[in-house]
């Protein structure tokens, strides 16, 4: 799913979109630092 496509929910973290972490470039994935993986906003 495209970053364009996701819609961003009130109770969705705004920097990873919900999703909890990031995708990489180079392959792979990280966790969201500001939620700390759950996708919710603090």
């Amino acid at each position: 799913m495209a970053l364009k496509d996701k819609k961003l929910n009130s109770k969705d973290c705004p920097y990873c979109v919900g999703k909890g972490y990031f995708q990489l470039l180079l392959g792979g994935s990280e966790t969201c630092m500001s939620c700390e993986g759950s996708g919710q906003k603090r």
